[in-house]
């Protein structure tokens, strides 16, 4: 029996016109992210499982996809004592079985690699990286379980004007984009001061992953996460009001400064967050700007400002986001190093603009020119005529075969050629070409050098 084709679910092929629109957002971030002095690298889709594990918290863990060592791979586990195997948890298995696994995101890898490169490059260490990303999740719309990010990250400083980079390089994406959006930005810092002061210090993870949550399961679904966390019912009813607090940023502000009192965590997140929408205000930034105090972020590696970016007229999760990560290649043996980056999901953002018919058509279209096949006593000219038409930087095709000229407009129909190029024995002998565009129905006779 044949077996039907199939891919992995929540896993998908591209065909061309997929594609071109796939290329026009790699191509629209890549001039945004070489404008502001970012230069790109790449990280190999693997890497060591002991480099992935504990960097995601544990619902990252979970969603790690591991790769099986060759041979018996789970030949130590079977001489495990039955006692030692009962006692050994999911991750230390893991590493018996499989040494490697796929990229869950860009960041660790960035991380490791700024360790193992670190007396190559020049710090402040400004990337880019455009690559696939793998996470074992249960696959719905607008989530994958293979997918591309475009991140952008910058190591080796704690200056909040690169906060404000990220920032203005979301804003010129989307602009460039025509896509309407709002930049969601928070603190980890005050997050921590919100712990302690209801506390709960040493649940801080507990909060930021349940709290991370909102958008998608409401607050009173949140409520119930927290309390299965162990955050106590007096901390669950200081938390709330603060993941509903109302009004412009400025007054969100204020009214943290009075709830935080007694925190200098929390206070310090303040004052940062202050700094950088003064900072974003004087840089002009066109996009819409909110302080959103249930924007958590739910990895563990953030210590600073988070962001998160949410299209305004089409209904999907955030298509960017990130973070100040403080201590992140602390992990790889190299502390104090502070870095900021945030992560565009081509995939959401290709949804979006399909969704909202927004892709310029002269990016996605494909072969501008059919020369139409005339048969064997006009294929030197237009041969030359299509040689003459690329050098001067336009797509072309010949049609393969003389076959009749309704088949070959067929064709150019199908692919959605706007021109095609007819050069008869007339044409041929006075240098000259026929053009007809296919959509308006007109067509004009023309010297070969007026076009190309």
């Amino acid at each position: 029996m044949t077996q039907k084709p199939s891919i992995p679910k929540g896993t998908r092929d591209f065909g061309p016109s997929e594609m071109a629109g796939r290329n026009y957002i790699f191509d629209t971030v890549k001039t945004v992210f070489r404008k502001y002095g970012y230069s790109p690298i790449e990280t190999p889709a693997m890497e060591n499982l002991s480099t992935l594990l504990g960097k995601y918290g544990e619902e990252g863990d979970k969603l790690l996809f591991k790769i099986l060592n060759s041979g018996d791979a789970f030949k130590d586990i079977q001489q495990m004592p039955a006692a030692e195997l009962s006692e050994a948890g999911s991750n230390a298995l893991a590493l018996k079985v499989c040494e490697k696994g796929l990229r869950y995101d860009l960041t660790v890898p960035f991380a490791r690699f700024v360790v193992q490169h670190r007396n190559e490059l020049t710090f402040p260490f400004k990337r880019y990286q455009i690559q696939p990303v793998w996470r074992a999740d249960r696959p719905q719309k607008g989530r994958y379980r293979e997918f591309y990010q475009c991140d952008v990250d910058v190591v080796g400083s704690d200056s909040l004007l690169y906060e404000l980079e990220m920032v203005q390089i979301a804003d010129e994406v989307f602009r460039n984009m025509d896509i309407r959006v709002r930049i969601k930005i928070n603190n980890r810092k005050i997050l921590s001061g919100l712990a302690e002061i209801s506390g709960q210090s040493d649940k801080l993870t507990d909060i930021t992953v349940a709290i991370d949550k909102i958008d998608k399961i409401g607050i009173d679904a949140v409520k119930a996460e927290l309390a299965e966390r162990g955050v106590l019912p007096e901390s669950i009813a200081r938390i709330e009001p603060v993941l509903t607090l109302a009004g412009t940023t400025e007054e969100k502000i204020a009214a943290m400064r009075h709830i935080l009192e007694g925190s200098t965590t929390g206070m310090r997140g303040l004052d940062e967050l202050e700094e950088l929408f003064r900072l974003i205000r004087e840089a002009g930034v066109a996009a819409e700007t909110e302080f959103d105090l249930s924007l958590a972020r739910g990895l563990n590696y953030y210590t600073g400002a988070i962001f998160e970016v949410k299209a305004l007229d089409f209904s999907i999760g955030s298509i960017c986001g990130g973070g100040r990560y403080d201590d992140l290649t602390g992990i790889f043996g190299l502390s104090d190093t502070s870095g900021v980056g945030i992560s565009f999901g081509a995939d959401r953002i290709y949804d979006v603009l399909a969704g909202l018919d927004k892709f310029p058509k002269e990016a996605v279209r494909g072969t501008e020119y059919l020369f139409a096949n005339m048969g064997p006593a006009t294929l030197p000219y237009i041969l030359n005529a299509a040689a003459r038409c690329r050098a001067a930087g336009h797509s072309c095709e010949i049609y393969p075969d003389p076959a009749k000229l309704r088949k070959q407009f067929e064709y150019a129909d199908r692919k959605s050629i706007k021109y095609i190029v007819l050069a008869g024995e007339d044409e041929a002998a006075t240098n000259e070409l026929t053009i007809k565009d296919i959509i308006k129905g007109e067509q004009k006779r023309i010297k070969i050098s007026e076009i190309f």
